[in-house]
Parts: structure tokens; C-alpha cells; sequence
């Protein structure tokens, strides 16, 4: 008889915003990506935590995209999320994104904008050109990691994806974390390298692997 898990997985709420933000950041403090956008450790986490919240509270949570892991005892905690958007259906953008504005500005010195824009260029053009359910960030608080959140956040999602018989895309700034995904039946599909920008690659998994 299995033990069961002192973690439940539901959709997140408004409540959650704060507590996504923190695993988020925390989770990817070492991140490439994070290094890149907020170069001073000193001050990253604090930065990071603006951004995710600002991205999550206007965009993420309030599309129904977030599912998170909260542990029961001693009181409710979010200790892992994933953000899913399935296909045909882009993460919120447009207005959501302006309304994170107030929040993010001055994390990112406007100099460096041009160079993000061109990086999430790379990202777009990177996307496979068939409909495929989107992994956007999947990020378990480093004080849970081993305990099984992150794959159970990743079989979540997988679950809808085989039934939709739909791909699941991803792209990762941190080659150490594709082997955890190959677990899962991800494979390489592409790698993006270009001077003064982060590189990463592209992950793809077909229905059933």
C-alpha cells in the first residue's frame, strides 16, 4: 500500500499568487536566464520574486494556467507549480502584460530590453509549428526537491496532454535539467546559442512516451 503524499495538486487561486512567486524565484535563483536578467545576486531573489509575481497575478494565475502543489502540515504551503497553456492557446499577453508593467519596471534597466525582446524572439521562432500543450515553467521550492512534487506537477499535466494526444513542448536555460525530463520521455528537438543571450533548448514529448 502506497504512502500517500503529504502534498495535494489543484489549480491555483489569487490566495496562491505570493506563494508561486516565491518557489519561482527560489527555484530558479541559479537559473541562467535569472543570472542574465538580474546579474547581482544580492538583490536577484528579491527582483525575481517582483517579476514572477507580477507575471503570475496578471497573467498565469488568473488564466487558470497554474497548477501547485500545497503541502498539508502544519498549514497549507505552495511548494512546487507548473505553468501549462494547452494548445492553440497562448499564455495571456497583450493587456495582461502591460498591467505587469507598474510592477516590473526598473527590475530590468530599459537599455537591456532590446536584447530580452530578441530573446523571446528566439523562443517563438523556436516553437514547433504543430499544436502542442506548452510547459511555460515547472519549479519546486529547493526545500521540497526529492520529495516528488516536480514530478508529480509534470505527470498533471502529461495526463491531459496524452489525452488530448497532443505533444508537450518546453525550452530550458539549464542543460542539467534535461535528463529529469528525458525520465518522462522528452527528447532534444533544438538548441539556440547566440552571442550575449542566454542559450537553451528545446524539448519535445510525443503523446504516450
Amino acid at each position: 500500500m502506497s504512502e500517500k503524499p503529504d502534498y495535494t495538486l489543484r489549480t491555483a487561486t489569487e490566495d496562491d499568487v505570493p506563494g508561486v512567486a516565491r518557489v519561482l524565484s527560489r527555484a530558479f535563483f541559479d537559473d541562467p536566464l535569472f543570472t542574465w536578467l538580474f546579474p547581482d545576486p544580492h538583490t536577484r531573489m528579491a527582483r525575481s520574486a517582483r517579476w514572477w509575481a507580477a507575471q503570475a497575478g496578471f497573467a498565469f494565475v488568473p488564466a487558470g494556467a497554474v497548477t501547485v502543489a500545497v503541502s498539508a502540515d502544519p498549514r497549507p504551503v505552495v511548494r512546487g507549480a507548473a505553468v501549462w497553456a494547452p494548445p492553440d492557446v497562448s499564455l495571456p499577453g497583450g493587456a495582461a502584460m502591460l498591467r505587469t508593467l507598474p510592477h516590473t519596471l526598473g527590475l530590468i534597466p530599459l537599455s537591456r530590453f532590446p536584447e530580452l525582446a530578441a530573446f523571446m524572439s528566439d523562443l517563438q521562432k523556436a516553437a514547433p509549428e504543430r499544436p502542442y500543450w506548452y510547459l511555460q515553467s515547472l519549479a519546486v521550492d529547493p526545500v521540497a526537491q526529492g520529495t516528488g512534487i516536480g514530478s508529480a506537477l509534470l505527470r498533471s499535466g502529461l495526463v491531459r496532454a496524452d489525452i488530448d494526444r497532443a505533444p508537450v513542448y518546453l525550452e530550458t536555460t539549464d542543460p542539467a535539467v534535461c535528463a529529469f525530463y528525458e525520465r518522462f520521455g522528452f527528447k532534444v528537438c533544438g538548441e539556440v546559442e547566440e552571442a550575449g543571450r542566454p542559450s537553451f533548448q528545446s524539448m519535445i514529448r510525443e503523446p504516450g512516451d
